[in-house]
């Protein structure tokens, strides 16, 4: 088949040309007395990501889910008792690292496509009389269901009872592509990765710090190498690495985080949002809904798409792949088979999202779906231009 193979896949993203071309360079020296150029600046840029101005990042070479365990080694310690939620597969595999760790997991299930039970967090924290509870964890955005959690909402019900615990942020899926504060919501350790709003490959893990974490982190008691802390301050504060660094990815970063810089966050939030309109109107049109079972859960990084009764969501992710060499994201765990998922973050504009409406949209016609053709595609389109229009007329 000729053309291009399309990823609509909620990560690994596109890669914009720029960021691919910094990549593509002879190997270069890690340990050379101008590598601190690159890395210094790398390190106080992601600070401005993730909105930190008061702690530190940290640059691992990892997936994000290296990033949750450095958090949790580096600042607690084994027997700690946290508090977590769980209503997709994202979130079940942080419970489960929290359990293999060590930790006193206090996990509240959810429906998968609900989001984190702000209520039920006030509640047990409120009860927490002794302060057991040593940290609350967030999934920001459940990359498995589409839905996405209020973090500043669990700030405020921690506010509310004086409690201490620290608060874990998973943000893979969401900083660089969805409003995140870190500051703002006093967030004591916030994880992504570079294969999502970073526009990159995977393989660099993000973990941003509060100096509330650092601090804790002196006297934390659990075992950990690769990902320590002052292993990595020691090097990283002159510009190095306690390993072997990823350098073409540094380069890439350097040139996705120009990119980021060049569009403006709260610009892009606002296109991402957009997209997601876009996205969300078409899924209405076709006559489907939402993994997501409220609009306040709904993401603007990835749609969760429920299929009908007796269509196998397995043979429809086949089925677009095979046939319009397009990759949509599959069901993962309980929604395995139940739904497909349509990524829409990162390097991405109104025609590409169009392009991915239209592949679902045949590879549903072909799978035996009831939609009429062109419906969820000429939704997105009024959507666009509707927004399009409301915002040229308001620039007027």
């Amino acid at each position: 088949m000729s053309g291009y193979t399309h990823l609509f896949i909620p990560g690994p993203t596109n890669i914009p040309e720029q960021v691919r071309q910094a990549m593509n360079l002879p190997m270069e020296d890690m340990r050379s007395p101008r590598f601190p150029e690159l890395t210094l600046p790398l390190f106080a840029d992601l600070k401005k990501i993730f909105k930190n101005e008061n702690g530190r990042v940290f640059i691992y070479p990892s997936s994000g889910t290296g990033a949750w365990e450095a958090a949790m080694t580096n600042v607690l310690s084994p027997g700690d008792r946290v508090l977590m939620s769980r209503f997709g597969q994202f979130s079940h595999l942080w419970v489960d690292m929290a359990e293999r760790l060590g930790f006193e997991v206090d996990c509240l299930d959810m429906e998968w496509g609900t989001g984190v039970p702000v209520e039920l967090y006030a509640e047990r924290l409120a009860a927490d009389k002794a302060h057991r509870i040593k940290a609350v964890f967030v999934t920001h955005n459940e990359t498995a269901t589409g839905v996405t959690s209020d973090v500043a909402a669990v700030r405020t019900a921690l506010d509310a009872c004086g409690h201490p615990a620290l608060l874990f942020v998973d943000g893979v899926s969401s900083i660089g592509s969805i409003d995140f504060r870190q500051d703002e919501w006093r967030i004591d350790c916030a994880v992504s990765g570079s294969q999502k709003g970073f526009m990159l490959p995977a393989g660099l893990g993000f973990l941003s710090v509060s100096q509330k974490a650092l601090e804790t982190a002196k006297t934390a008691r659990h075992m950990r190498c690769y990902f320590s802390f002052d292993d990595m301050i020691k090097t990283n504060d002159i510009g190095y690495f306690p390993y072997t660094p990823p350098t073409q990815l540094l380069r890439g970063l350097r040139a996705a985080l120009d990119l980021i810089f060049d569009e403006g966050l709260e610009n892009i939030f606002a296109r991402h949002h957009h997209l997601a309109n876009g996205v969300r109107a078409a899924v209405s049109a076709w006559g489907l809904r939402l993994c997501a079972t409220e609009p306040k859960w709904h993401s603007d990084t990835v749609s969760a798409i429920r299929l009908p009764e007796g269509i196998d969501g397995a043979e429809v992710i086949r089925h677009a792949f095979h046939t319009y060499k397009t990759s949509l994201g599959s069901g993962l765990s309980k929604v395995a088979g139940k739904v497909f998922r349509i990524g829409h973050l990162g390097s991405l504009n109104e025609v590409m999202v169009l392009g991915a409406l239209s592949a679902a949209e045949l590879t549903l016609l072909d799978c035996g779906v009831a939609v009429e053709p062109g419906s969820g595609v000429g939704a997105a389109i009024r959507q666009f231009r509707s927004t399009a229009t409301a915002t040229t007329a308001k620039a007027a």
